[in-house]
């Protein structure tokens, strides 16, 4: 995949050069303090970071009790950002998670007046725990946050710090007391993460280290405004027009009714994915090309971002669920059947 993706431009500044490989330093020291809690998990983590990276939101599906809540606090903490996390529950309102207007006396003049008390939602890193527990009104309420970085309260708007991120747990939907996530939001969420059960190996660690007296300190390894300065570099990255064609031809082929010839795409599909897709999948290739030493962006790149991008925006139809197709084995066939773009484009 690699030969037909080169291209001759690349990072040419000095500075940029430089900041690259501060990135990946970064990057490795990030994985290094991460490592001294989180066990396993490595393509997980991976995708958390390249979501950072990216400037993005995602989507954390698991069952409970594989540490996904403990993930995110850590890298919180790794990344000096602060830190909020919002349980939902049936019963909360979307004024729980945006903040609202509180009538005050003011101390100088002795008048009452509307002040605004802010929720948690400002913060650097909002952590919606199990966002799938709560009716859609209330998921709605992340919206706004997670497109415009900023909430609107009473006809206000307020922004929201930066860098400003979202990470979601969800439960999967087959459990009881859950709520389907609106099409609208998950397709501001750029990547679905799936985390799975560990290897026995690594699951005896994780049992051994918790049950026994730990006591572990994490050390900086990137603050807010270097991420907000490698985000900016992540942009710069170039991509040949024959890997955002590949990108574009993925996302196209995964509608159904578009003539493609992709007969189980017609068959098994009921929404494919929008051109949101497409971007997430050439910026979070950037993302991937640089913390793996490249100043451009490969096939392959994309290619391995399909499944995060693409499981939560292709949405099955009833005969792929009562065939039990997988969101992730459609995908296979799908890069299966797309072929890659001439390097001559």
């Amino acid at each position: 995949m690699d030969d037909q993706s080169k291209q001759t431009e690349s990072l040419e500044a000095a500075d940029d050069i430089a900041l690259a490989a501060d990135l990946r330093q970064r990057y490795a020291r990030v994985r290094s303090e991460l490592g001294k809690l989180i066990i396993g998990q490595d393509l997980v983590v991976e995708q958390v970071l390249l979501t950072i990276l990216a400037g993005g939101n995602s989507l954390i599906v698991g069952v409970p009790g594989l540490a996904k809540t403990l993930l995110i606090h850590s890298i919180a903490q790794v990344l000096d950002l602060k830190f909020s996390r919002i349980q939902f529950t049936p019963d909360l309102m979307p004024s729980d998670i945006t903040g609202t207007d509180l009538v005050q006396e003011n101390p100088d003049t002795g008048r009452r007046e509307l002040s605004f008390l802010p929720g948690p939602v400002f913060a650097n890193i909002v952590l919606a725990d199990e966002i799938n527990r709560t009716p859609p009104k209330t998921q709605s309420a992340l919206l706004e946050a997670m497109q415009e970085h900023r909430v609107t309260v009473q006809g206000k708007t307020y922004d929201l710090e930066e860098p400003f991120f979202v990470f979601a747990t969800q439960n999967p939907i087959e459990l009881e007391g859950t709520y389907p996530l609106p099409e609208a939001q998950l397709d501001r969420f750029m990547f679905e993460i799936v985390i799975d059960y560990l290897s026995e190996q690594e699951e005896l660690e994780v049992v051994r280290q918790t049950t026994s007296l730990r006591d572990i300190s994490f050390e900086y390894a990137m603050n807010g405004e270097e991420i907000r300065a490698f985000q900016r570099l992540v942009r710069k990255v170039p991509v040949s027009q024959a890997v955002s064609q590949y990108a574009l031809n993925l996302v196209r082929s995964s509608r159904p009714g578009t003539h493609t010839g992709l007969g189980f795409v017609d068959d098994w599909v009921a929404y494919g994915a929008s051109t949101r897709a497409a971007q997430y999948l050439v910026l979070g290739g950037k993302a991937r090309a640089l913390v793996d030493g490249r100043y451009h962006v490969d096939f392959d790149d994309i290619a391995q971002l399909a499944k995060p991008v693409l499981r939560h925006r292709v949405l099955r139809n009833f005969h792929a669920e009562s065939e039990k197709i997988s969101s992730d084995q459609l995908i296979d066939r799908l890069i299966d059947a797309v072929p890659l773009p001439s390097s001559g484009m």
